[in-house]
C-alpha cells in the first residue's frame, strides 16, 4: 500500500495545477464550443509520415480555459500523437506570435489513443474571447494507418507540413489540406450556466458550398445571433453535420440514429439540439427506386421519433427542422417531394417537438414552393448558398434558448 501511495504522489506531481483542481471551481463549467462529427477515411500509409497537422477551427462561445478532443474512433489500430499546441490563428494558415502553448495529455507531451476511443486534454490555461478562430497543431509520427477517422467536408483550409513544426507562426512548405484530421472538439471552460446548441444533420447543417474560410454555415450565422443577444452569451453552437448523411441508412458517415449518442448525447454542455435529417434517404431511395434501402415516410418519421426519445431521456430540448425545398436537384422526384412533404407536415402539427423551425418557409420561392428562391440557391437546388445560410440562421427564434 505504502509503494501504491508513492507512486500515486508522484503521478500527481506531475500533472498542471490547473488539472488538479479544475473539479473544484464552482463558478464554472466545461463545454464543447467547437465540435465536428467524426467519419473513416481510407489513408495512404505515408499520408502522415513524420508530419505536423494544423486544424484552424471557429469557435462559438470563449472561456477561461480550454480542453482539445482528438479522435481515433474509426481508426482499426492504435493512433500516435506525438505532439499538440494550440494558437490563435491569424489567418491565412498563420498563427499569432507568442500565442501557441503546449497541450498535454495527463501530463505528456505524447498521446496514444486506442483504436476505437477518444482523448480529452489537460486543461490549458488560455483566456479565449467569443467567436474565436483558434489554429489546433499535431505532430504525428511515421505509423502505419489504413483508416484515419476526419471531418472531410470543412469549407476551411487546414495544412500539413513535413517534421515536427508545431509552434511555427507560419509551417515551412505546408500544402493544404481538405479534412480535419483527429480533431473532434474544442471545449471552453466557461460560466456556470453555460450550455451548448448541437446542431444536427447533413450537407446543409455541414455547411456545403458555403464560402471558403467564411464560417457561413448557417450554424456559424446562429451562434453570431446568439452571442449577440445578452441574455444568450452563455451559450455555445456546434456543428455536427455530415454531408450525405442519412436517418436509416449509412453513407457518408454512421447513419443519424447510429451517431446521435455519440455527436449529440455525448457533447459537454448539450442542452438543445436542432434536428434537420431526412433528404438524403428520400433522395437517394427514389432515385434508386427498388433498392433494399427504399424508405417510406413512416419510416423517417419513426427514425425522427427515436431522436426526440432519446434526447427527453437525457434533458434535452429537441427542436425539429422542416426540410427545404430540393426540386431540381439531381435526385428530385415527385414521389420524393411527396414524403418531404409528409415529414414537414408531421413535424409541423404532431407535437412531438419542443418546437419547430420551419426553414422550408422561410427559403422557399413563394411562387414555386418547392424550389429555392432562387437568391438562397447555391446552384444546384439542393444546398442553400450564403444568403440561404443566413436566412436559416435569421428564421431560428432566439426565445427557445430563454
Amino acid at each position: 500500500m505504502r509503494r501504491s501511495l508513492i507512486a500515486l504522489l508522484a503521478v500527481s506531481l506531475t500533472l498542471p495545477a490547473s488539472m488538479l483542481h479544475a473539479e473544484k471551481k464552482s463558478e464554472g463549467r466545461w463545454v464543447a464550443s467547437w465540435t465536428a462529427a467524426p467519419v473513416a477515411s481510407p489513408s495512404k500509409s505515408d499520408t502522415f509520415k513524420e508530419m505536423t497537422i494544423r486544424n484552424f477551427v471557429h469557435l462559438s462561445l470563449g472561456g477561461r480555459g480550454t480542453r482539445i478532443v482528438l479522435t481515433n474512433e474509426f481508426g482499426t489500430s492504435p493512433l500516435t500523437i506525438n505532439g499538440v499546441s494550440v494558437a490563435m490563428s491569424a489567418g491565412n494558415g498563420v498563427i499569432k506570435p507568442g500565442s501557441s502553448q503546449v497541450v498535454k495529455f495527463g501530463g505528456r507531451e505524447t498521446v496514444v489513443i486506442p483504436a476505437g476511443a477518444l482523448m480529452v486534454s489537460d486543461p490549458v490555461e488560455f483566456e479565449i474571447p467569443a467567436a474565436a478562430d483558434l489554429a489546433v497543431s499535431m505532430y504525428v509520427p511515421e505509423q502505419t494507418m489504413t483508416i484515419c477517422t476526419a471531418h472531410n467536408y470543412t469549407a476551411q483550409e487546414n495544412f500539413r507540413a513535413a517534421g515536427n513544426q508545431l509552434t511555427a507562426e507560419m509551417m515551412a512548405d505546408a500544402k493544404k489540406l481538405g479534412p480535419w484530421f483527429f480533431l473532434k472538439g474544442v471545449e471552453v471552460f466557461s460560466a456556470s450556466d453555460a450550455a451548448t446548441v448541437v446542431t444536427f444533420g447533413d450537407s446543409i447543417t455541414d455547411g456545403h458550398g458555403s464560402t471558403l474560410n467564411a464560417n457561413h454555415r448557417y450554424p456559424n450565422f446562429l451562434a453570431a445571433r446568439v452571442l449577440a443577444d445578452a441574455k444568450l452569451k452563455h451559450l455555445a453552437v456546434v456543428d455536427e453535420g455530415i454531408g450525405g448523411n442519412r436517418v436509416l441508412h449509412d453513407q457518408t458517415g454512421p447513419n443519424a440514429l447510429a451517431r446521435f449518442d455519440r455527436d449529440v448525447l455525448a457533447v459537454p454542455g448539450a442542452k438543445y439540439v436542432i434536428v434537420l435529417e431526412s433528404i438524403n434517404d428520400i433522395g437517394r431511395m427514389t432515385s434508386q427506386p427498388g433498392t433494399p434501402e427504399a424508405v417510406t415516410a413512416i419510416d423517417l418519421i419513426v427514425g425522427l421519433q427515436q431522436m426526440i426519445d432519446r434526447a427527453h431521456e437525457r434533458g434535452l430540448k429537441i427542436f425539429g427542422a422542416t426540410l427545404t425545398p430540393y426540386e431540381g436537384a439531381k435526385y428530385y422526384s415527385e414521389s420524393g417531394e411527396a414524403i418531404r412533404e409528409q415529414i414537414n407536415a408531421w413535424i409541423r402539427t404532431s407535437g412531438h417537438f419542443d418546437a419547430v423551425i420551419d426553414f422550408d418557409k422561410a427559403t422557399q420561392d413563394p411562387a414555386n414552393p418547392k424550389r429555392y428562391l432562387p437568391a438562397y440557391d447555391l446552384g444546384d437546388h439542393l444546398h442553400p448558398s450564403d444568403a440561404g445560410y443566413q436566412r436559416m440562421a435569421d428564421a431560428v427564434d432566439l426565445t427557445l434558448f430563454r
